[in-house]
């Protein structure tokens, strides 16, 4: 009799001996979505959007007041937005929530008015404070700075928000960040990104000579190229040609040019899987645009990622986060499930398709039957960074629907 449990579901194998779904794909995406209706609003804005740290009755955390506004946002519109597609939704909830979402970004979380760094949406902050205060910088950010690369996650979203409502302010806010992006752009070398990891956005005094996502800048000058504003060609560019000439060759060495994404840490030679895992989903997605060979840029990303952030979990082979965390968080492994879905599909590779839908499988199970998600699997309650429990998870599960729709059965 197997007693196995993997976050509070009783482990279910098939034949082959291998994790089977406790529950239909669909039905744990719709319970978790249908859970986060339930979410209470506070000035606004839904309270997942802007405390990080939740439990499944929705209690903000005593002893955790920090918040990743970016990151959690930004993934959480795109997710709201891609989920809405999916479904074909009509009663516009789903837009309601970004829209939520995108209010606190716009009108909460924002750098002053000076500075290098001039009305760009926070890294970090603390929580129950409207709008965010001039020193808010938390986790390992310092009270005064930014992340630049998180400038380009949440103004990504915004531009695609703008493009789904109609609304101008998100649209400015997008054009803001990227254009405080633009200024603050340096060419990038063997040994420094085009912006540093962090920078005060007072001075711009940068800390961390490499930033690994560069994907989401890109993204962010590429949809505002698209909708007339070529005023961002000449920095896309130059960010390309970094991205080419040095980032994607050190993936075949020791991936040096990858450290550095998550808020908590600041380690500079700290190595990540979300930042090549999310440059080699642009590739794939742009592939048929690309003038360059992309099978052989998202092989050397993805087996850069394979053999330095996976391990097993129950028979899956998981992604974990980075090289000082080395547990399987869900963001980063449906994140890692829904990028090898993507390769697998594009090369044509069985092997990598069943291992990409186990590693989502295995993310689901963190969904309970009330469709309260858990941060990551280990924990004995659902719950957790809002990240990685939703907002970084959802997006995934639908881009890996999107290409094998089966699976959700």
């Amino acid at each position: 009799m197997n007693s196995t449990v993997i976050a509070g579901h009783p482990a279910i194998f098939d034949a082959e001996g291998r994790l089977a779904p406790w529950t239909s794909w669909n039905r744990a995406l719709d319970l978790e979505m249908a859970f986060y209706r339930q979410c209470p609003w506070d000035r606004g804005y839904p309270r997942f959007a802007y405390v990080t740290f939740l439990d499944a009755d929705w209690t903000p955390s005593a002893d955790r007041t920090d918040s990743i506004p970016s990151t959690q946002i930004g993934m959480g519109i795109l997710s709201y937005l891609k989920y809405a597609e999916l479904r074909g939704e009509r009663d516009g909830k789903s837009l309601s929530i970004a829209r939520g979402m995108g209010e606190y970004l716009v009108d909460e979380a924002l750098t002053p008015k000076s500075g290098k760094y001039p009305s760009f949406t926070r890294s970090t902050g603390k929580r129950d404070c409207f709008p965010l205060p001039e020193d808010a910088g938390s986790q390992a950010d310092r009270p005064f700075e930014i992340e630049p690369d998180k400038g380009g996650i949440a103004g990504y979203a915004l531009a695609l928000l703008a493009e789904a409502t109609g609304e101008r302010k998100y649209l400015d806010q997008a054009l803001q960040n990227a254009r405080v992006l633009a200024a603050n752009q340096r060419e990038g070398d063997a040994f420094h990104s085009p912006w540093p990891f962090r920078a005060d956005f007072r001075t711009g005094e940068g800390r961390g000579a490499v930033s690994g996502n560069t994907a989401y800048v890109l993204r962010l000058y590429d949809a505002l190229i698209a909708r007339g504003f070529g005023e961002f060609s000449a920095s896309r560019a130059t960010l390309w040609s970094w991205i080419t000439g040095y980032q994607l060759p050190s993936a075949l060495s020791d991936g040096s040019l990858f450290a550095q994404f998550f808020e908590d840490h600041d380690t500079p030679s700290n190595r990540t899987a979300w930042a090549p895992l999310n440059l080699a989903r642009y590739l794939l997605e742009k592939k048929e645009s690309l003038h360059r060979d992309w099978r052989t840029d998202c092989d050397a990303l993805i087996d850069f990622v394979r053999r330095t952030f996976t391990h097993s979990e129950f028979g899956v082979t998981v992604c974990h986060e980075q090289d000082e965390d080395k547990q399987a968080w869900g963001g980063v492994v449906s994140t890692y499930g829904a990028v090898l879905a993507m390769y697998a599909r594009a090369i044509g590779s069985a092997a990598l398709e069943r291992e990409a839908q186990a590693a989502l499988t295995f993310a689901l199970y963190a969904v309970d039957t009330e469709g309260r998600p858990r941060d990551i699997f280990v924990k004995a309650e659902p719950g957790g960074w809002q990240e990685d429990a939703h907002t970084d998870v959802i997006h995934n599960v639908v881009d890996a629907l999107r290409i094998y729709p089966e699976w959700g059965d």
